[in-house]
């Protein structure tokens, strides 16, 4: 489904605008700006009326965090750091997810490739360094909660159609990840086979280890990691033109950012 077809199904029983906070976790990225507006474009294209505001915990003295009182949802994006080591900003962001749980009950928040790791070790999860990385777009199955999540509704009893739902059963979504969550978190629900997204069983915490904000574009930025990932050799035109097709794969992006708005509603 394109993007046009996912904004033409999208929730339109609500028109308030939804505030939305996106903390960028890339420590001293160059590409910090190319990463934000990716957000822009791939939310922009489903839905007009989202207000989003970005945060940067890892390169601002001190955090840089969200009031949750002035948002709607709030975005864990990734980042290029371990999430298992104990850097101070780590740390700060780790303090913010546990205290929008403790005082927000029911706050909305949206954890992204580092985001979906770094919730998972706040709730009990474990990470895991993997054997192949991913690059590009992959496939991930709907497990039956995330059939039921993709359907309209978390519970799975809405009576209204969602045409945001994922095709035959799989998701495809841009990757860029060398660590997994091995261990499922405590209070969690695996929506996508391999640990690759889950949600809390109090509906209020959505994680996915794939990228829906990225689109081929903003996936190249970073291809050259397939050096020290796979070994590629840059000048190597046939094996970097089957990487870039890869990136340039046709994925779901904007089927879960109208399923991921219709749910920052519910």
């Amino acid at each position: 489904m394109t993007a046009t077809a996912a904004l033409k199904y999208r929730d339109e029983r609500v028109k308030t605008p939804l505030n939305i906070a996106i903390l960028l976790n890339s420590f001293r990225s160059p590409f910090i700006a190319e990463i934000r507006e990716s957000y822009v474009r791939s939310i922009g294209a489903v839905s007009q009326d989202c207000r989003l505001t970005f945060f940067y915990p890892a390169d601002k003295p001190g955090g840089d965090f969200p009031d949750p009182d002035a948002f709607d949802l709030i975005v864990v994006g990734g980042s290029n750091a371990d999430p298992r080591k104990k850097h101070e900003w780590i740390m700060r962001v780790h303090k913010f997810i546990m205290s929008v749980v403790a005082d927000y009950p029911g706050k909305k928040m949206c954890g992204i490739c580092w985001g979906h790791q770094t919730i998972s070790l706040v709730f009990g999860g474990e990470i895991v360094d993997m054997d192949t990385p991913e690059l590009g777009v992959t496939e991930a199955k709907l497990t039956q909660a995330g059939h039921h999540f993709f359907s309209g509704t978390a519970s799975g009893k809405g009576t209204t159609p969602n045409s945001t739902s994922p095709r035959n059963g799989v998701v495809r979504l841009q990757q860029h990840h060398r660590r997994a969550v091995g261990v499922r978190p405590e209070g969690f629900n695996e929506l996508l086979a391999g640990h690759q997204s889950f949600l809390s069983h109090n509906n209020a915490i959505l994680t996915f280890q794939g990228h829906p904000e990225k689109d081929a574009r903003t996936a190249k930025l970073r291809i050259a990691d397939a050096v020290r990932w796979f070994g590629i050799d840059m000048g190597d035109r046939r094996a970097v033109n089957e990487l870039v097709s890869q990136m340039e794969m046709e994925h779901d992006g904007a089927e879960i950012w109208a399923r991921v708005l219709q749910w920052a509603r519910e």
